[in-house]
């Protein structure tokens, strides 16, 4: 039967079984404390039913919207940063064609607002000019720098290029109900907009409108992915031994318990690289806090075995690595016959490069258990809207666990204003400037 599995055969040469599942009285509290809604952060968990939450007629909102710039965009914008863009650019790079862009699929969906960087706004820029494209802005407040700066440069050009009336018909503001800057102006301008419910952080929201419009948009079925996480969810609330997310929860705190305080996200399929990006804001902004937390990494193999693999191997042994692995490919090909065989590659021929990619991925975690590294190995039967769905809820709710089972709130991250604050200081922001005085004469600028 087709389901996500969780393999901890590779971490018991370096922990007990028994001292995995020693940790299942307190994960199973944890999932109370989650159900209940009666542990740390608990006014942020609207993702934990969310997607049984979800009604059709809310999905077919979004599709309508998605259509209707579907239609009239050969780009589409998506301004946002952190949780406002990393899932859903995780499942469209994880859905789309390796060479989608080169194929001249319509609408390309490009991502802006995530960095203050000149030189790739100005690109864009350049990009969008002569194009037909529309916009969707993704931010609570409104004033987040980075995409409300970008929000600002690209709400310019398109005004610029198309008037002020058909430029508030290609803008989306997916922001607050009520409150704040990007609010104030949607309503004012006429945009339609999707709210970013209170109760979902933005680490935990891409199965709100944050994340389903922008893929809905990309042309992928959300129907399906909410359908994955709904089943997921579900499984979720399965007994210690029968559940994944309880399992990962405890062997990667047991790990940490052991001194392995960096875990390397790994995956053998290109397509989920930025699956790990989102994975690596998740772990890292739900457990990082109060001196204490896993650091998560992540690496493409066998790419970064040419890269990072001497580091893994032998480096300082602090690490643990968990293994994404596709059962299924999408596509057949098969190694050919060389009639010269000067590469000497002959007795790879006839098999499937999936076959050796799978040879590939089960030497490695035998090379790296045996230097040092323990290896949790999870798999999905293929990569569809479905089971990106279901593997993303997955994560999430491990995330929670793993963060109560550290004794954290999973769902603040506190420290994220420290850079915020020096910025704005160094910036001479109004009601900053004594604190940009100080930080000048600190930092001699």
């Amino acid at each position: 039967m087709d389901n996500l599995k969780i393999n901890l055969n590779n971490i018991y040469g370096f922990v007990k079984k028994d001292e995995v599942y020693a940790l299942s009285k307190t994960i199973t509290n944890n999932q109370s404390k989650l159900e209940t809604k009666s542990g740390k952060g608990n006014d942020f968990l609207g993702w934990l039913t969310l997607p049984k939450d979800i009604t059709e007629s809310h999905l077919k909102d979004i599709q309508a919207v998605a259509n209707d710039l579907r239609s009239k965009s050969d780009i589409v914008v998506v301004i946002g940063i952190g949780g406002s863009y990393l899932g859903a650019k995780a499942v469209i790079e994880a859905l789309n064609n390796s060479f989608s862009p080169l194929l001249g699929k319509k609408p390309q969906i490009i991502f802006a607002g995530n960095s203050i960087c000149e030189d790739y706004h100005s690109e864009l820029l350049e990009l969008l000019e002569g194009k037909k494209y529309s916009l969707v802005v993704i931010s609570k407040s409104g004033t987040t720098t980075e995409p409300a700066v970008a929000f600002r440069l690209l709400k310019q050009h398109l005004e610029q290029s198309v008037g002020k009336t058909e430029a508030a018909k290609r803008i989306v503001a997916i922001t607050d109900e009520s409150k704040g800057a990007l609010r104030k102006l949607a309503n004012t301008e006429g945009y339609k907009t999707f709210i970013i419910p209170d109760n979902v952080g933005g680490r935990y929201s891409v199965l709100t409108p944050v994340g389903l419009l922008p893929i809905a948009i990309a042309g992928f079925n959300i129907v399906e992915l909410v359908k994955g996480a709904k089943d997921s969810q579900e499984n979720s609330s399965n007994q210690f031994e029968q559940n994944p997310a309880c399992l990962y929860a405890a062997a990667r705190n047991t790990l940490y318990s052991l001194g392995k305080k960096v875990e390397i996200m790994v995956n053998f399929t290109p397509k989920l690289h930025f699956l790990t990006e989102w994975w690596k804001q998740l772990y890292g902004e739900s457990e990082g806090k109060e001196n204490k937390g896993i650091f998560p990494a992540g690496v493409d193999f066998t790419t970064d075995l040419h890269s990072m693999g001497q580091y893994i191997q032998q480096g300082e042994r602090m690490i643990f690595e968990t293994i994404i692995s596709v059962e299924n490919p999408q596509h057949k090909l098969s190694i050919p016959t060389d009639p010269e065989n000067l590469d000497q590659l002959n007795f790879l021929a006839g098999k499937r490069m999936s076959e050796v990619n799978r040879m590939a991925e089960l030497g490695t975690i035998a090379a790296h258990t045996d230097g040092g590294v323990p290896c949790i190995s999870i798999s999905i039967p293929k990569i569809t809207e479905y089971w990106i769905g279901y593997l993303m809820y997955f994560f999430e709710r491990a995330c929670a666990l793993s963060g109560y089972t550290l004794d954290v709130n999973p769902f603040d991250q506190p420290g994220v204003e420290a850079y915020k604050k020096n910025m704005f200081a160094l910036l001479g922001k109004p009601g900053y400037e004594e604190d940009g005085k100080k930080l000048r004469k600190r930092m001699g600028i």
